[in-house]
């Protein structure tokens, strides 16, 4: 039931993986408000205020897209009904020319069809009923798979969904559609730090420890991840090691996050520069207009402490207010850092051998792989001074517990995961806290920072090409028994492992790119809560796939760039109006609860799931509940065993759990015995453990999840990137986020606070290199790859390397940085290398040169008619 005006209602951030507390209270709508006004805005019945909530992670904090985050609710352009392309439809399901029911109506409209484009999507986007667009949808998919096989149905998916609802969508694809064929956005957000955690430690749960642990610690040593400006609130988290002079960012920018790392006292200032400011006043309370500040409260990002000291002899003494040390590497060599700071952790003796005999295996083959690995021959590959390498490994041992510390961790982000070696880069900063003897200490260890918000939880139960629910793998055949058991099914009509998300969207289309037919190729593409069309690597290529589809259906709120192009788009719910779970970077699964009522016709994908079961026949013992506590209580039963194990869990003793003020519950959490409803599912906990399990905080303590209990260290070595700076791409191009946007922008370019403030692409880069190539402060600048071209504003800025340029990548069309990045993957994570490659840095002459190519431009596509 809905809360009534002036109710409040506990729930959660609808942005990233830190899932922030916040209370939602609905207004009280005006009269027949919850309908297309004049101004074309759509108030949804009771829009809520958003405060936040003291949880855990944000302490009572939320960043400029918290705040704003319930705008996003009553965007102009919210789709709220089903939109088909009029060539689809019969002469019986063609809409009427009335107000309600035209193209235009709905923000949408054709362009001529001057090109050879396909003709059915010069066709515009209409409105229809949920029958005629799950008809069309059903019919053919079905048509598809009888003619070609199930194989040639794929599905898209995002790491936005609640947890409900990625099971739901991994089930689906897998026993009404057949196909294997399935994966999603956490593909390039989390693969590496999961094939690298799963590797080492048997178990891949982003943070093993919570969040709050990280406030202890002596030291903290974080590579690739800017976390003032991707997760303002954590930052308080860091202020132990901030104080002690311990906090250490890897970062070839001075970003925000770098900038904690400065020393106020001697002219450097925490967080200093309009990013830096930003990132402080991100947690800042709003102003007298009940929006949020450009700069918060001081105390938000931490104060500068006491001088923190190293141990003795290791040489890691800081002085005066120090925060700690920023490394500024050439883009692509964070692994020779990390090979770096660990043979000096071995030849200085830092190393717990103690721990190492009792808890590891395979450390005389690391110890030999980074024997040549010397601080000055890592000063040539990365450009990181010897000398500051031996500062960093010293400061580190200094704070673990071997050495008398109060503890240190190592954390990676994005920046070092997301390449061709980002598997076997998380492998070398587990390598350096296993040396140290961190993980599975209360208080150190090892950790990778989630991004989406349910990027933990979308990976664990279905979503993945290669898993089943609970984190089992798909060709396990135990996990294909159990899971089958739950849904009902045989287990041999279970596909096998499909293809990670760059190769699927490589594989799509029954013509290959080459122009010779594929047959086995997906021809019908399923996307629920992602915008390929910005957020995929070389995303030129990656639009030509998506039109060479037979069927695009996209479920999406907005029209983003990825629905511009689909056949079928099916309005969905958002976070505010559906209820769920979702799990946090910390491994604590929390609840998602209902305030407000969708607008219009808006459905939650377990409704359209169970819709399109029916329409394509899916067998009676199939279930398809659309009650999320009813998913969620089958989700329990199937993970049951896993290492992602959530059969102790229910929407009801989560609530209880919260009503008291419980600490929340972090998987695994096993269902004791006797309290598995399912007689097919066997208990998981000893006999003589009958009450209530209280959930895993910490992970590791007792023994690491393989086989024999013990870490595996595994030697990697540094190659460099995949695309190498050259003669006609002299330059490293880096990207990432900013402060006020998500992801690929398709929610926060719509919250008119946020776009006020960062309204457009740009570059920056350092006025040496705007002097070598001619790009002056704040001209258009074009950079070239192999792949394609995107122009922006340059901003000149001494925070970026000279040899480097930075883009955020929020944007579309010509200012869409994924026009350019590659598309090379990991051998092993499948992740693909977005945050380095090659390309060169021109000026823009607007009177000579031709406007960019924009793959979203082209004729014959459809484009957005809004007045925003």
């Amino acid at each position: 039931m809905l809360a009534s005006p002036g109710t409040a209602v506990d729930s959660h951030c609808p942005y990233c993986a830190l899932q922030c507390g916040m209370s939602l209270t609905p207004r009280a709508a005006a009269p027949g408000a919850d309908v297309p006004g004049a101004s074309g805005a759509v108030a949804v019945l009771g829009m809520p205020e958003v405060q936040p909530r003291d949880f855990p992670t944000n302490r009572g904090g939320l960043c400029q897209k918290g705040w704003t985050s319930a705008a996003v609710l009553g965007a102009a352009d919210r789709i709220t009904t089903p939109l088909v392309r009029r060539s689809l439809l019969t002469a019986g399901d063609q809409p009427t020319d009335s107000a309600e029911g035209s193209a235009e109506s709905a923000g949408w409209s054709d362009q001529s069809a001057d090109s050879a484009d396909d003709s059915r999507r010069v066709s515009p986007l209409v409105p229809v009923s949920w029958d005629v667009a799950l008809d069309v949808v059903a019919g053919r998919l079905a048509t598809l798979a009888a003619e070609h096989g199930p194989q040639t149905v794929a599905v898209f998916a995002g790491g936005g969904l609640t947890n409900e609802k990625a099971y739901m969508l991994g089930k689906f694809a897998r026993t009404v559609l057949r196909t294997p064929n399935i994966d999603y956005n956490g593909r390039f957000c989390m693969a590496s730090a999961a094939a690298g955690m799963n590797r080492s430690f048997g178990v891949d749960r982003g943070l093993p420890f919570p969040l709050s642990d990280l406030g202890g610690a002596q030291a903290v040593l974080l590579l690739g991840s800017n976390l003032a400006e991707t997760m303002p609130p954590a930052v308080q988290h860091l202020a132990g090691a901030r104080a002690a002079g311990g906090l250490v960012v890897v970062d070839p920018r001075r970003s925000a996050t770098a900038r904690l790392t400065e020393d106020p006292a001697s002219g450097g200032r925490a967080g200093a520069g309009s990013a830096g400011q930003t990132a402080a006043g991100a947690v800042g309370q709003p102003g007298s207009a009940g929006q949020p500040g450009a700069v918060g409260q001081p105390g938000a990002v931490g104060q500068p402490g006491a001088v923190g000291q190293g141990n003795a002899g290791t040489g890691a003494q800081g002085a005066g207010n120090a925060q700690g040390v920023h490394l500024a590497p050439v883009p692509g060599t964070d692994l020779a850092v990390l090979l770096g700071l660990l043979h000096v952790v071995l030849a200085e003796g830092l190393a717990d051998r103690e721990y190492l005999a009792e808890r590891t295996t395979g450390f005389d083959d690391v110890a030999r792989s980074v024997a040549g690995w010397w601080p000055e021959r890592v000063e040539t590959v990365s450009g990181v001074p010897a000398d500051e390498l031996r500062r960093v490994a010293r400061l580190l041992a200094a704070a673990a517990p071997v050495h008398g510390g109060t503890g240190a961790y190592v954390l990676t982000g994005r920046g070092v995961e997301q390449s061709t070696q980002g598997t076997a880069t998380v492998t070398a900063a587990i390598n350096l806290a296993l040396a140290l003897g961190l993980p599975g200490r209360v208080g150190s260890g090892y950790g990778a920072i989630t991004g989406q918000g349910n990027g933990q939880g979308g990976r664990e139960h279905g979503q993945k090409a290669d898993q089943l629910p609970g984190y089992r793998k798909i060709d396990d055949p135990a996990a294909r028994e159990h899971v089958a058991a739950v849904w009902g099914v045989d287990p041999a009509s279970l596909p096998g492992p499909g293809l990670p998300a760059v190769r699927l969207l490589k594989s799509l289309g029954a013509v290959a790119p080459d122009g010779v037919p594929a047959p086995d190729r997906p021809r019908a593409l399923l996307v629920h809560g992602s915008n390929l069309v910005v957020s995929a690597p070389n995303a030129g290529s990656v639009i030509d796939r998506l039109r060479s589809l037979d069927l695009l259906v996209v479920c999406d709120f907005v029209p983003s760039e990825t629905a511009l192009l689909a056949d079928v788009v099916l309005p969905v719910t958002q976070w505010a109006e559906e209820e769920g779970t979702m799990t946090s970077l910390e491994g604590r699964v929390i609840r998602r609860r209902a305030a407000v009522r969708a607008p219009g016709e808006a459905r939650s994908e377990l409704w359209i799931l169970a819709e399109l079961a029916r329409r394509l026949d899916a067998p009676e013992t199939l279930s398809f509940p659309t009650d999320p506590a009813v998913v969620f209580d089958e989700l329990a039963r199937a993970s049951a065993g896993g290492p992602a194990d959530y059969s102790g869990l229910s929407h009801a003793r989560l609530d209880a759990d919260e009503a008291a003020g419980g600490p929340g519950l972090f998987w695994p959490v096993p269902a004791p015995v006797g309290h598995v409803s399912d007689p097919q599912v066997p208990p998981v906990t000893s006999a003589s453990d009958t009450s209530p399990h209280p959930g895993t905080p910490r992970l590791f303590l007792d023994r690491f999840g393989t086989p024999d209990g013990r870490a595996r260290m595994v030697a990697v070595d540094h190659v460099g990137p995949s695309d190498e700076v050259r003669p006609d791409a002299p330059v490293y191009l880096v990207t990432g986020r900013v402060l006020q946007h998500y992801q690929s922008g398709a929610q926060t370019h719509r919250v008119a606070e946020l776009e006020r403030l960062v309204a457009e692409p740009y570059v920056e880069l350092h006025p040496m290199l705007g002097f070598r190539v001619g790009v002056p402060d704040g001209a258009r600048v074009r950079l070239t790859s192999a792949r394609g071209r995107v122009e922006a504003t340059a901003r000149w800025t001494d925070a970026v390397r000279p040899d480097t340029v930075f883009m955020p990548f929020h944007w579309s069309g010509t200012g869409s940085v994924n026009q350019v990045t590659t598309d090379a993957t990991d051998p092993i994570s499948g992740m693909p290398e977005f945050k380095v490659c090659a390309v060169d840095v021109a000026v823009v002459d607007a009177a000579v040169d031709a406007p960019a190519a924009d793959a979203l431009d082209r004729p014959g596509t459809l484009q957005k008619e809004l007045s925003t």
